[in-house]
């Protein structure tokens, strides 16, 4: 029997009331307050290391020791990545002048990767994680990520899907060069704010990034260097985001969840102590990044027990589980919904 309509807009109302009696409970904590401390701290540490790598970089010089260097540059652009990240959010300014001056300058000069094109896509997977007609983080280009993605794929899609599970961690070598390439075609768009912005500072970094490379080294090292250098800085990228929500459900027009319920339930959290904060820039506490994205990052291992033990009282299951788990549960949920393909391939 369907729901008598003044039911159903109880339900609504209440669901509605969910998250705003959580966010009471966040802000009377203050875990929406600024860390100006914090970031100036964070920040600072990691422009003086960014410095540094590239210090090293002049004073090795013609040398395969720079293939270490390498190493460690693709680490450090990880964590330029992750600043840029919370500045996108105004973590760190609350002003969005500022906030794009400092994203720009992290993103764009920093790493090679457009800030506008960036933020613009983030948002839309924030809006809707996991959603697959909204979300481009899920859209089905490469891989794909529910068996109705398989069976309606095609062409690359279709190919790689047969196993793509054994091919993920292949693939991010080249998601440094795909953030590259994707951040320039962003150019061509109109409706990209600030584009002569993007554009002067985008093609600055890679002038300067190549410029460097083809000074300091021989043509080979240089080329060594590159690959080396963007394809591990793709792997710890893609390293930091595929715990999140690869693995959870995948949402469609027929599902119709609160804002509460669409963030929880499409996201996973990653347990482990401060290296496991600072190697993933406080994104393994995803669930409450996704329901409070303005939230300071180190404040999110303090909202932690507040939304798990919120979403117990609602009966919303809250995942957690390890890094390790986190990366077989995706790689299984990959695997699994590749089946349609290879079963029609097999008919």
């Amino acid at each position: 029997m369907a729901a008598r309509p003044e039911a159903q807009d109880a339900t609504e109302a209440t669901s509605s009331n969910d998250f705003a009696q959580l966010a009471r409970r966040i802000n009377d904590a203050g875990l929406l307050d600024r860390r100006p401390v914090y970031y100036a701290v964070r920040l600072s540490i990691v422009a003086t290391l960014f410095v540094g790598g590239w210090v090293a970089f002049f004073l090795v010089g013609d040398s395969w020791w720079q293939i270490a260097v390498a190493v460690y540059l693709a680490i450090i652009f990880g964590q330029v990545a992750l600043v840029a990240h919370d500045l996108a959010h105004r973590q760190v300014f609350r002003k969005r002048r500022i906030s794009a001056f400092s994203g720009r300058l992290a993103g764009n000069v920093g790493i090679g990767m457009s800030y506008g094109w960036w933020m613009d896509k983030h948002t839309r997977h924030h809006a809707n994680p996991n959603h697959e007609e909204l979300d481009p983080d899920v859209s089905p280009e490469l891989l794909i990520w529910s068996e109705r993605q398989a069976r309606q794929s095609s062409g690359i899609a279709k190919f790689i899907g047969r196993r793509q599970a054994f091919l993920f961690f292949p693939l991010l070598t080249l998601e440094g060069f795909n953030l590259h390439v994707a951040s320039v075609r962003a150019l061509f768009r109109r409706d990209l704010r600030g584009r002569g912005v993007e554009a002067v500072t985008l093609i600055g970094h890679f002038v300067l990034y190549l410029a460097a490379l083809f000074t300091v080294l021989p043509v080979g090292k240089a080329i060594v260097f590159m690959l080396v250098h963007q394809a591990l800085f793709g792997v710890y990228l893609g390293s930091i985001f595929a715990p999140n929500h690869k693995g959870m459900p995948t949402l469609t027009k027929e599902d119709e969840l609160d804002f509460l319920r669409r963030q929880v339930l499409t996201s996973r959290n990653v347990t482990g102590g401060l290296v496991t904060d600072v190697a993933l820039g406080g994104l393994n506490y995803q669930i409450e990044h996704h329901l409070f994205p303005h939230m300071p990052s180190p404040n999110l291992r303090k909202a932690k027990p507040i939304v798990r033990d919120y979403c117990r009282e609602l009966g919303v299951p809250y995942q957690e589980t390890s890094l390790i788990t986190s990366y077989a549960m995706a790689l299984k949920h990959m695997h699994e919904v590749g089946e349609p393909i290879r079963a029609a391939a097999k008919g």
